[in-house]
């Protein structure tokens, strides 16, 4: 129902709608390098690279991600979303389809590691974050967790069909396939959305009375440097900022980059092994907009100490799990851990909002910053340390104890009534 008691849903939700499809779509990327690191290590199929080499690759993308987002951000208050996030998709598409004909470590960094590094940072969650401020008064954290969701969707939907392109014909269709898929989703981007909701003359939904457009704002670089170092000054962005990190190391840049070739080292099969990821993000989904739903309803500040750490006991245990085949405790710490994968987006981001209002799409791309460098750092460690010691164990065991650290440091981020002006 609309927000002012009509028969027709709001607008906003088919903006939301267009946001959650988009993401969806731009998932293939995400799921990709994962699949990559033993196709490419065998000489036979690849190039004889080491895993460390590939990670390094893995984890500029990574870190591009997050670098990329406050700018983002910002340019999309100067340029529109629909611009940036169609530019954005169609980086992505040309960074994946040039890796079909790379022959050098180099040209992996560069296409795959600064081409979609910097695409997917432009479609990272600070795009959520804008669509979210814009064009909702109310239910924000349930949009923000359904947004969120959508890139767990789209890890659904595109790991069993890229581990199994990879596993029947090699790792360039797969690499191909990524690019058609942001290729296919920019036309539905530059047809269907809206930057907002004066463009379509409706207030947000929520709110009691309507909201001008304001200017472009000049400047988009200078804006998001100038809003990190107000935000710098103040204790919760870097206790935000901390935490964050941690997430990023503990998922995307173990889980996501090394689950994969870490269960295929204990005899799985690649399919089965992606297939499992798979099945992190189907829980994923229901983890992340339950996750919303309570932000909506309890503290932020306690959902994160209870997130981090359920999650670093999880992987404490994931050691002692891996096996050739699929058995029952792997089936129980997948749910698990899939409930808690990006649970932890829709609390940081409350946060955010609570403490730097206007500008918190910019504070939360900052923040998102940390969590790619930390994403980046286990990425490229993980694959050393398998290099260097045979095995991920060591990698499982320091990630669990980073959460109870981030646990440790949500406990004393102060509740704020009033929003910091920044």
């Amino acid at each position: 129902m609309s927000a002012g008691g009509g028969r027709r849903p709001h607008r906003a939700w088919a903006v939301a709608a267009v946001t959650f499809v988009t993401i969806i779509g731009a998932a293939a990327f995400a799921s990709l390098p994962g699949l990559l690191i033993e196709p490419l290590h065998d000489p036979d199929t690849g190039f004889g690279w080491s895993r460390g080499t590939i990670g390094f690759a893995v984890s500029v993308n990574l870190a591009l991600y997050g670098l990329t987002a406050p700018f983002a951000a910002a340019l999309m208050d100067r340029f529109g979303i629909r611009r940036v996030v169609a530019v954005a998709l169609t980086v992505i598409a040309a960074g994946s389809l040039l890796t079909v004909w790379m022959t050098a470590a180099w040209q992996l960094v560069l296409y795959w590691g600064v081409l979609v590094g910097l695409g997917s940072g432009s479609m990272a969650l600070a795009f959520a974050a804008t669509v979210t401020n814009r064009w909702f008064v109310a239910r924000r954290g349930l949009v923000t967790g359904i947004l969120t969701a959508a890139g767990a969707s789209g890890q659904l939907i595109f790991l069993p069909l890229l581990a199994w392109i990879v596993d029947q014909h090699s790792w360039r269709p797969a690499a191909v396939t990524v690019s058609l898929s942001a290729l296919a989703v920019v036309p539905f981007v530059w047809l269907l959305l809206r930057d907002h909701p004066a463009d379509v003359g409706v207030k947000p939904y929520g709110a009691t009375v309507f909201v001008e457009k304001p200017a472009p704002l000049p400047g988009a670089g200078r804006r998001a440097v100038t809003v990190l170092f107000k935000a710098a000054r103040t204790g919760p962005f870097w206790l935000l900022a901390g935490t964050f990190a941690i997430c990023g190391a503990s998922t995307n840049g173990l889980v996501k980059t090394h689950f994969v070739p870490a269960a295929h080292d204990h005899g799985m099969p690649v399919p089965a092994a992606a297939s499992l990821l798979a099945v992190i993000g189907v829980f994923d989904v229901v983890g992340t907009i339950a996750s919303g739903w309570f932000t909506d309803r309890f503290e932020p500040r306690r959902l994160l100490v209870v997130y981090y750490a359920l999650r670093g006991v999880s992987l404490l245990f994931l050691p002692m799990l891996l096996a050739p085949t699929v058995h029952p405790p792997m089936l129980f710490f997948i749910v698990f851990y899939g409930l808690d994968w990006v649970a932890t987006v829709p609390p940081t981001i409350a946060l955010c909002r609570e403490y730097y209002g206007e500008d918190s799409a910019i504070v939360f791309g900052w923040v998102l910053a940390s969590h790619q460098v930390g994403a980046a750092v286990v990425a490229f460690l993980g694959g050393v340390a398998r290099d260097v010691f045979g095995s991920y164990d060591v990698v499982w065991y320091a990630s669990g104890a980073l959460c109870a650290m981030a646990a440790l440091m949500s406990l004393v981020i102060r509740r704020r009534q009033v929003a910091l002006a920044v």
